[in-house]
């Protein structure tokens, strides 16, 4: 499998499957359990083939339980194909995990990679210590922290006695720290509000833009993907079902519009409506019929509404 100069990541044709245990019910199926040979095969991933240019930011998305850990988790090196080919950075990640390491980045959810008691620049040090950066990059990387997010307030501050969001904030740093080709984001702003929400996003766009780091983003919040990617993959119960750019998604559901009634003793109701088939103003006309209409609000499809209709199998765009 050859990798092209651009492309950081390769897939190609990849599967992975988990042998899961039949259970038996009650304390005799249990003790079954422990001597049963009773096995099926659950395929978590199957069959994706991805490229993936450099200084791409691209969001990854699914609902829950459709592969995207599993993926993360090869691409990353921690878990292994069934079959299939992965390359990272021109190496395959599970047969040298120590090497990948050196050129990604992950945040897990709230799996902090911080120390827990240290104040942030002692998690810094120790980090730099570990990816053996020369003091001119830390210094670099350090400066253009705080030209793009106000870390000072943070830097003496133990990660115990953050916030959420300042955690949250403080790991993405120290995913860029030792500049990785390739940053792993997990729901990177899950039970943030909305002004640390979009401050993180700032920061991610901004780290981007400067260190031309690809970003790979599972998130099932909307606003992160409309801020910050460029091209979505969906997968679904393990398989691929879209992988384009956003504008070509915008683009293909450009006859679908969001209309929503506010009803008299009912409140609002809200239509998902492909003008290329139905016309507004019937959908209007036929609530009339029934209730007294008292607002009506029509704009643009959301994103979210957009992947919720890829899901339903709506598009094979």
């Amino acid at each position: 499998m050859s990798i092209s100069n651009n492309f950081v990541i390769e897939m190609n044709h990849v599967s992975k499957d988990f042998k899961v245990l039949n259970r038996h019910e009650g304390l005799k199926g249990s003790l079954k359990d422990l001597f049963s040979r009773d096995y099926r095969i659950l395929t978590a991933v199957n069959d994706i083939s991805i490229s993936i240019n450099k200084g791409e930011i691209v969001g990854y998305l699914g609902p829950n339980g459709a592969g995207k850990s599993t993926t993360i988790k090869m691409m990353s090196g921690v878990l292994e194909p069934s079959r299939g080919e992965i390359l990272v950075n021109g190496n395959v990640p599970y047969s040298n995990r120590t090497k990948n390491a050196e050129n990604i980045g992950v945040v897990f959810g709230q799996r902090s990679q911080l120390w827990w008691a240290l104040p942030l620049i002692e998690s810094f040090k120790v980090l730099k210590d570990i990816y053996m950066i020369p003091d001119k990059e830390y210094n670099d990387i350090t400066e253009l922290y705080r030209s793009l997010v106000d870390i000072d307030p943070l830097l003496h501050k133990p990660v115990r006695q953050m916030s959420l969001g300042q955690r949250t904030l403080s790991d993405i740093l120290a995913a860029f720290l030792h500049n990785p080709k390739i940053v792993f984001l997990d729901e990177p702003t899950i039970g943030l509000d909305v002004s640390m929400k979009a401050k993180i996003r700032d920061l991610i766009k901004g780290l981007n833009k400067e260190k031309h780091t690809t970003v790979i983003l599972t998130t099932h919040d909307m606003g992160d993907v409309d801020a910050l990617c460029q091209r979505i993959v969906i997968i679904d119960h393990g398989k691929m079902i879209y992988d384009n750019d956003m504008e070509h998604l915008k683009t293909y559901f450009g006859s679908y519009r969001t209309l929503r009634l506010n009803l008299k003793d009912v409140g609002w109701k809200e239509y998902l409506v492909d003008e290329s088939k139905t016309d507004v103003m019937s959908i209007i006309s036929d609530a009339q019929k029934y209730y007294t209409i008292r607002d009506i609000q029509l704009k643009e499809i959301e994103t979210e509404e957009i992947i919720k209709k890829i899901y339903e199998g709506g598009t094979t765009a």
